[in-house]
Order: C-alpha cells, then sequence, then structure tokens
C-alpha cells in the first residue's frame, strides 16, 4: 500500500515541527535568533504564527518608531507598522539570509513609508489641524506652543523637532541616524546624489539641534535620543 508511507511521513513531519516549536518556546527570547525564528516562522503549520509573533514584538518597536518619524504621520503609523509586517510575513519565503533579517524588514519599512509619502503628494489632504490660522486674526498663538508644553519624554520631544523638519532634511536624516543606513543606501532610495545626502544631513542635523536649544535646552540629551 504506497499511501500508508507518505501518511506516515507526513505524521513524522508534523511532529518533528511540533518538537521544534516546544523546544523554541522554552528557550530565552535572548538565546534564539532572528534567523531561526524565520526558519520556524517558514516550517510552522498553517494559522500557527506563533514564530512571526515573536518576530513583531521583537521589532515592532523600531518600526513603529520609525514609521512616525518617517512620515510625520502619528495618526498612520500604527498601520504603516502593520502593513509592513504583514508584507513582510507573506514575503517570508523570498528571504535569502544575505542580509540580517533586520536589515530586510528595515528595507520593507523604509519603501513603504517612502510610497506612503510619494501617495500624500500625488493625492494631498488637508486636514483641519494642518490650516495654518496664524495667518488670520484672532489666532495669534505661537504655533505649537501647547504641543511643546506637554512633550515630556524624549520621545515625545524627538517627534515635535522632527515634525518641524522639511520632509527633503527629516528623511534622510531619519534614514542615517536612526535606520543606520549607509550615503549611498539612502541616496539609491531617494533617487538623489550622495553629496545631496550628505549636506540634507548635515543641514538636518543642524536645524535639529536648533529647534531642540530653542524649544526644551539641552541639545546632548537630544542627539543621544534621537534613537527609537
Amino acid at each position: 500500500m504506497p499511501a500508508a508511507p507518505h501518511r506516515l511521513d507526513v505524521t513524522c513531519a508534523s511532529t518533528r515541527r511540533s518538537k521544534t516549536h516546544k523546544e523554541a518556546a522554552l528557550r530565552a527570547d535572548h538565546e534564539i535568533t532572528d534567523e531561526e525564528l524565520v526558519e520556524l516562522a517558514r516550517g510552522a503549520g498553517e494559522g500557527d504564527l506563533r514564530p512571526f509573533d515573536r518576530l513583531v514584538k521583537r521589532h515592532q518597536g523600531k518600526v513603529l518608531g520609525n514609521c512616525r518619524y518617517l512620515t510625520r504621520a502619528a495618526a498612520d503609523s500604527e498601520d504603516l507598522a502593520q502593513e509592513v509586517f504583514l508584507k513582510a510575513f507573506f514575503a517570508l519565503e523570498r528571504f535569502e539570509g544575505r542580509s540580517s533579517f533586520s536589515t530586510w524588514l528595515q528595507r520593507i519599512k523604509i519603501n513603504h513609508c517612502l510610497n506612503y509619502l510619494e501617495k500624500k503628494k500625488r493625492h494631498p489632504q488637508v486636514a483641519v489641524d494642518d490650516v495654518d490660522l496664524s495667518q488670520h486674526k484672532g489666532f495669534s498663538v505661537a504655533p505649537d506652543a501647547e504641543r511643546r508644553v506637554r512633550a515630556r519624554s524624549d520621545r515625545e520631544r524627538i517627534g515635535f523637532v522632527l515634525d518641524s523638519l522639511s520632509e527633503n532634511l527629516r528623511v534622510p536624516l531619519v534614514l542615517r541616524d536612526a535606520d543606520g543606513s549607509s550615503y549611498r543606501e539612502i541616496a539609491d532610495q531617494l533617487g538623489i546624489g550622495l553629496s545631496a545626502v550628505k549636506m540634507r544631513i548635515k543641514r538636518a542635523r543642524e536645524e535639529f539641534r536648533s529647534i531642540w536649544r530653542e524649544a526644551f535646552g539641552e541639545p546632548e540629551s537630544g542627539e543621544k535620543a534621537y534613537r527609537p
């Protein structure tokens, strides 16, 4: 009966996968690498998202923060981060291991956020919060004064300062200082020259320090904290 060995192989394979998952579950998070979790996620049975869920929990903080900083879209950052992980999940089979999982995930995140910004340029939407009321009589309150007072933590302050930068300065700065991308990688991602990238990042850092100093003082703490 030729079908019996096949059923036995499937059962054995399923048992081996189950044993592997149990062994992985018993290991502390710092004892298992991203690449091991990727392999477990690839070999997991249908509906078993435990290995990938561990990857999400491990990287979600940085992905969420960087989506927020790159796009200046606090309201959309959680959706953007979720979409990044969904793209990563469905592309796992194409992950070849030539770079680390975190680097691979970073590329997905950067491309997704840049596409989001490009769509916003093509289809701009003016929200009530974006209207410049300071140009109208009766609205003479200093811009962002209330938010500056509320910004208590370093993360909130960083968001405030980055939101004050133009997109041309903010995006390369985040790619360099938060994501750790090389100047060449940033030039390729943004489609601009290497010298332009260096100039924009230099100007962005200068403006970041200037705005931080004016709003909060202690520019050194701002630079140290600028790592989502």
